[in-house]
């Protein structure tokens, strides 16, 4: 059976809207990149090493280093460092490890549980039994100004 001609005409209109590729959730909630500040604080300098700074998105916080969104070093001269960074995530959680032995991992005390390493994380999130989670850790960008402090903490 052919189309009439009302039936082409509403093809010939239609079908390139419906085959248009749409838009995916995270294309369309895409955000503008954002340039902030990470201020890193409480650096023991005695400590040999460099100071680590990872931004994750909600995928292999905090553990999986080789998940992270961003990776940047700096030598652990001063008491404070400061990295400029350029963020383009809605939420996202931020990782400090003073890698001393700068083997790119967390180094864990006599006990192997315990870091022997400073740390510190986005949104003041601890350490209790175990690493904080992404939820306690989490920032989101359009709730930041230009600055982020982060204090590492010692064993």
């Amino acid at each position: 059976m052919k189309p009439n001609i009302f039936q082409r005409l509403m093809m010939t209109l239609l079908l390139p809207v419906l085959s248009a590729p749409t838009l995916s959730k995270s294309t369309a909630s895409a955000i503008p990149a954002k340039e902030v500040t990470v201020r890193i604080t409480n650096i023991d300098v005695k400590r040999s090493g460099s100071i680590t700074l990872m931004l994750f998105s909600n995928t292999g916080f905090p553990k999986d280093h080789n998940k992270a969104v961003m990776i940047d070093k700096k030598t652990a001269l001063q008491s404070t460092l400061e990295f400029p960074v350029k963020i383009n995530l809605e939420t996202f959680a931020l990782k400090v490890l003073h890698d001393e032995n700068d083997d790119g991992q967390v180094t864990k005390n006599w006990t192997g549980i315990l870091p022997a390493e400073g740390l510190g994380f986005s949104n003041g999130a601890k350490i209790r039994f175990g690493p904080p989670s992404f939820k306690k850790a989490k920032l989101r960008l359009n709730n930041i100004t230009d600055t982020i402090n982060i204090a590492l903490i010692y064993p």
